[in-house]
């Protein structure tokens, strides 16, 4: 049975990708275990629930956690298949034994010692971009930290860190963003013949990078070659690009998306933006709050292994769960008075915007000191930066687990926000 209010639940509409609040906390109060007709996904929303799919990888498998939402058709696939493309259990989607060692070596590049030797890094690119973010602001009156900043500097963090070179930033960051449309959006088919070329493409280059054997031997790829299987055997190619997508992937687009919003999100709370320059601590924290009520990763996908009991519910195996984490962060079971945003709330680090368990976000540790990093140097370089009237609305990137605004315009002028 459907619970009345929530019959208009759309989670690729206008309605629930602008504001999802609402709709998540009735899920939470009426149907924390909730079969969704739309999408054939059980949404689980509590965060009591999820923190236990999570860390229970046995009865909740990670094997779908990157089909695609919207059905490939034959034409959509013929594409693919002509660029080789395959994601065999890697990182994301892996449930077997390789999983482990997989993840140790990804581990390895954003480990506490490789991110705190990586600020210099991040404050240099940093400072290369505001500087010419600040030169259009001061011709122009304003610009657009997204395009000029929020999104550029994850990737060129990203590839200097895992030694990526002779590709363009902005090749890279077109086709992560078309994977992750096509895999985790609701495109027509016309859309999906558009973006599924630029997905092969984006896949035969990573394969061509695997395969090359022109990789240092410390960097990523590098790393990848000479990782070996439970079995003793080499990581074969496939799997080592299957890892190398997902890494990509979440180390510059989503990282980018947190940048985004975090910055939307500072420009936006009063008096917030002039302090960030001078407290050190203030900016790390703001970005933890941000995590706990807007992460970029909104939720993520598990299937039962075996029939299981969930929040009160009976669930047969192979049902397909959708986990809120989004939602989780709003929990006033965890959170007092969720919906404030309270920079050095005691029980912040309890959110789930990285997951928990064997599967949580490596890269955490380098997403969280690249978003304090950028927030800390954008409101330094510009201290008058006031979010424009008309990105009161912006638009969103609303695809099944990742929400964040596409713009964040900024102006010194009269129409900008308090």
């Amino acid at each position: 049975m459907i619970t009345p209010a929530l019959e208009g639940l759309d989670l690729f509409g206008e309605g629930f990708v602008r504001d999802p609040y609402p709709w998540l906390d009735l899920l939470r109060a009426q149907a924390p275990v909730h079969h969704d007709p739309r999408t054939g996904l059980w949404l689980i929303s509590r965060h009591r629930d999820i923190r236990q799919v999570l860390l229970a990888p046995d009865a909740f498998r990670p094997d779908n956690a990157q089909h695609a939402v919207t059905p490939l058709p034959v034409a959509v696939l013929r594409v693919l298949a002509r660029a080789g493309f395959q994601l065999p259990p890697a990182l994301a989607n892996n449930g077997t034994e390789s999983h482990p060692g997989l993840r140790r070596v990804v581990t390895r590049f954003f480990n506490g010692r490789r991110v705190a030797a990586a600020v210099p890094v991040i404050e240099r690119i940093a400072d290369e971009l505001l500087e010419e973010a600040r030169a259009r602001f001061d011709a122009t009156g304003g610009c657009d930290l997204f395009a000029s900043y929020a999104q550029i500097l994850p990737c060129r963090v990203l590839m200097e860190l895992l030694g990526i070179e002779g590709i363009d930033p902005a090749t890279l960051i077109r086709w992560s963003d078309a994977s992750l449309e096509l895999f985790w959006g609701r495109p027509t088919l016309d859309r999906q013949l558009e973006l599924a070329p630029l997905v092969g493409e984006f896949h035969q280059w990573l394969t061509e990078t695997v395969r090359g054997g022109r990789a240092p031997a410390d960097s990523f790829v590098g790393a990848l070659a000479r990782h070996r299987l439970p079995d003793g055997e080499p990581l074969d190619p496939q799997t080592a690009v299957g890892a190398c997508f997902f890494v990509f992937i979440a180390g510059q687009s989503t990282t980018g998306q947190l940048l985004a919003t975090v910055l939307r999100r500072a420009l936006t709370e009063p008096g917030l933006w002039s302090r960030l320059a001078d407290e050190e601590a203030l900016a790390g924290a703001w970005v933890e709050e941000v995590l706990r009520r807007e992460p970029p990763v909104t939720t993520w996908r598990r299937i039962t292994a075996r029939p299981v009991q969930l929040g009160g519910r009976e669930l047969p195996a192979g049902a397909r769960l959708l986990l809120m984490l989004m939602g989780s962060g709003s929990d006033p079971e965890v959170f007092a008075d969720p919906e404030r945003m309270c920079p050095h709330r005691a029980e912040v680090r309890h959110h789930l915007a990285f997951g928990v368990g064997s599967h949580r976000c490596p890269g955490a540790s380098l997403a969280r000191t690249e978003a304090a990093v950028a927030l800390r140097a954008a409101a330094r370089c510009l201290p008058l930066a006031r979010l424009a009237a008309q990105a009161q609305e912006p638009p969103m990137l609303g695809l099944l687990s990742f929400r964040a605004p596409l713009r964040v315009a900024v102006t010194a002028g009269a129409g900008a926000t308090p």
